[in-house]
């Protein structure tokens, strides 16, 4: 399918599915992660 500019619809997906985290997931994963390194190790 393409848009009124000729862009291919399908092929856009498919890139984007294939790119890895949304700036928002990459936000949540440094979030998490400095969640935890500020907690610091769990005693044992």
């Amino acid at each position: 399918m393409k848009s009124k500019s000729g862009t291919d619809i399908d092929e856009v997906k498919k890139l984007n599915a294939n790119s890895g985290l949304t700036y928002n997931q990459a936000k949540q994963e440094l979030a998490k992660r400095f969640e935890q390194k500020k907690k610091g190790p769990s005693p044992s």
